[in-house]
């Protein structure tokens, strides 16, 4: 049985204002070519980078969360490659003294030790027109920072790498250092893997630039079979760099890996060394927000959901921080009681209100509903002001136009019928429309009385009290 042994590189873009090291603007997917660009960026003679001190502290930030070490000496190193949109013809990077080392991040009950994470300048992007015999070249994300963490071979599957990858960047966000967007190449990550049967590492292949968690998932499970293949065909594995076919869902060699020395790492010269204080790393790490982690704790302990209701607001934090401010509303109950209102909240945010979004994400400032009025909805449902059935008309009213949900029902008359008179003759006239069912009752099919209550419920237009309803029906069909 070969056992795998998985290490991730993984490159996230950072939300800054401006690039790496000059003031133009950090906009890399703007439709006009190469408008954000300077003489600094596109590496014009005579200009001389300035570090990004935000850049810096972001990746501080993410260094702190993430458990590392945080250096109180680094620099900045130029790492010697050509490629078309690598203006200068070789990339400020960090080699030896990366901002942040010797951390990890757990998955599950398992902790994935992160190796470095380092700070650099992106490179350009290359259009290939087709057809066409000529590539173009957009200078609009050259020079914007990148952060690059590089964790230990620590993971043993698929399923573990796209996991790993999934908090990490949950992590980013809750932190506001990236966007982390793989849709949109701003967090990329690159796969590496090898096989082996005893404790001596295998041969590694590198897999660049995946860039959902299914891809990240699929190209490892099928890099383990490849390689497992071709060991037992008796053949070696040869140490490349390999892509990934999102048709044929296979990855695909395209070069031989480099090493380290390939790249001829030496100090950056136009740029002078970082040093940080310890009180300079501890004012930052007193100001880190709740992280992902410490919060799938609190809300399954404080306010009594489900796992997977708790994974829905964790992923996503306007939601859970809408959440929180509707059952702030619920002073006056405490226990169960306000665990159950905790629930009917949660029940109803994650239902029927993403059934409105319609797979839109939820934004709070374009949301019409105030939690204020949210917490009144959910109330008025608790008390039995008004129906499950009347709480699915009030809600769209509620979002459509933002009006308060006891506005909505009084000017619908769709106020629960508190007159026990009314609602017998209704039921009354139920019971006589509805012969065979009260005989099936009768003959002691009590599913019967389910059919009539939804009757009842219908010509009442949800405004009955289910439970009244069944006991009135109880005692009239005695």
């Amino acid at each position: 049985m070969y056992k795998p042994t998985i290490g991730l590189e993984i490159h996230a873009e950072l939300k800054t204002a401006s690039k790496m090291f000059c003031s133009c603007k950090n906009s890399p997917f703007d439709d006009r070519p190469n408008v954000n660009i300077c003489e600094v960026c596109t590496a014009q003679p005579g200009t001389l980078p300035v570090a990004n001190a935000d850049a810096v502290e972001k990746v501080i930030r993410a260094g702190l969360a993430l458990n590392c070490k945080i250096a109180t000496e680094s620099k900045f190193d130029r790492k010697n490659y050509f490629y078309p949109d690598i203006p200068k013809g070789y990339q400020i990077s960090q080699y030896d003294q990366p901002l942040c080392e010797n951390g990890f991040l757990k998955i599950g009950d398992k902790k994935i030790g992160i190796t470095r994470i380092h700070l650099e300048e992106d490179t350009g992007s290359l259009i290939h027109p087709d057809g066409a015999d000529y590539s173009l070249v957009n200078f609009n994300r050259a020079g914007v920072p990148l952060m690059e963490l590089v964790t230990e071979p620590d993971i043993s599957s698929g399923e573990e790498a796209s996991n790993f990858a999934k908090e990490l960047q949950l992590i980013l966000k809750y932190l506001g250092v990236s966007d982390a967007d793989m849709e949109k190449g701003l967090m990329r990550v690159e796969v590496n893997i090898s096989i082996s049967k005893t404790k001596t590492l295998g041969t590694k292949v590198e897999i660049k630039n995946l860039n959902s968690f299914r891809v990240i998932q699929k190209a490892v499970d099928f890099e383990i079979g490849r390689q497992t293949e071709v060991l037992e065909a008796g053949e070696k594995v040869v140490q490349e760099t390999r892509g990934w076919h999102d048709k044929k869902e296979i990855t695909f060699s395209q070069r031989e890996k480099e090493s380290a020395h390939d790249y001829r790492y030496f100090p950056e010269p136009d740029l002078p060394p970082m040093y940080f204080e310890k009180e300079y790393i501890e004012k930052l790490k007193a100001g880190l927000p709740e992280l992902p982690e410490g919060k799938r704790h609190r809300f399954a302990k404080e306010y009594g959901l489900e796992e997977s209701q708790v994974e829905i607001f964790i992923n996503n934090k306007d939601l859970s921080g809408y959440f929180e401010k509707v059952v702030s509303e619920f002073e006056e109950w405490t226990g169960e009681e306000s665990k159950k209102l905790n629930k009917l909240v949660a029940n109803y945010l994650l239902s029927d209100l993403q059934g409105l979004l319609a797979g839109k994400e939820f934004v709070e400032k374009e949301f019409k509903i105030t939690p204020e009025d949210f917490a009144e909805f959910i109330k008025m449902i608790y008390k039995g002001e008004i129906s499950s059935k009347v709480a699915k008309m009030v809600l769209p009213e509620m979002f459509n136009t933002g009006v308060d949900p006891s506005n909505i029902v009084e000017s619908n008359n769709w106020g629960q019928m508190k007159d026990d008179g009314e609602l017998e003759k209704i039921i009354a006239g139920v019971i006589e429309k509805n012969p065979k069912a009260v005989a099936d009752y009768k003959s002691g099919n009590k599913n019967a009385i389910q059919f009539l209550s939804g009757q009842v419920m219908g010509a009442t237009r949800g405004t009955a009290n289910p439970g009244t309803v069944q006991e009135i029906l109880k005692k009239l069909l005695q």
